[in-house]
C-alpha cells in the first residue's frame, strides 16, 4: 500500500503527476479539503485531514487523524510533495518503518521549504525539480520539473 499526501492544490498535482504511473499497485491519497478537491481525487481512494497550517493545534488534530488512517491502511511507502499536512504522517510511517518518498515542490528554485528542511532528514529518497537545489539537499536527487 501507498500513501500519497500532500496539501491540496499545487502540491496535490504534483503529487498525482508524479504518481500516476502506479497502476498496478494499491494506493491512496490524503489531503485536506477544498470543493473541487472530490473531482480531482474521481476514481482514487482519498482521505481528508485537517490543514495544521502553523497552528500547533490544527498539528495536533492533523497527528492524531494520520495516526488513525496510518493504523487502518499501513502503508509500505509514504509519497509526499509537502506541505505542513505532510510531516504528522511522514514521522509516524518512519517510526513504523515505512519508506518515506519526498518531492520538493516544484515552486521551490532555490531555497528549499520548510516541510523540505524536516522531511529531507528522515526521508528514503529526496527528490528536486531544480538543480539550485541541490546546494541546499545535497543527497537529493535531481529529477527535473514534473510541469
Amino acid at each position: 500500500m501507498i500513501c500519497i499526501i500532500s496539501s491540496a492544490g499545487g502540491h496535490l498535482a504534483e503529487a498525482i503527476k508524479a504518481c500516476s504511473a502506479i497502476k498496478h499497485y494499491p494506493k491512496f491519497y490524503v489531503t485536506f479539503f477544498v470543493p473541487h478537491i472530490p473531482d480531482s481525487l474521481s476514481g482514487e481512494e482519498h482521505y481528508f485531514i485537517e490543514d495544521p497550517h502553523l497552528s500547533p493545534l490544527k498539528y495536533l488534530v492533523n497527528f492524531f487523524q494520520s495516526l488513525k488512517l496510518y493504523v487502518r491502511k499501513r502503508p509500505k511507502v509514504i509519497i509526499t510533495t509537502g506541505a505542513g499536512i505532510a510531516v504528522p504522517m511522514c514521522l509516524i510511517g518512519k517510526f513504523f518503518g515505512s519508506k518515506i518518498v519526498f518531492i520538493e515542490s516544484g515552486a521551490r528554485v532555490i531555497y528549499p521549504s520548510r516541510t523540505a528542511k524536516v522531511l529531507y532528514r528522515i526521508a528514503d529518497l529526496s527528490i528536486v525539480q531544480w538543480r539550485p537545489l541541490s546546494n541546499y539537499l545535497p543527497k537529493a536527487i535531481y529529477g527535473g520539473p514534473l510541469f
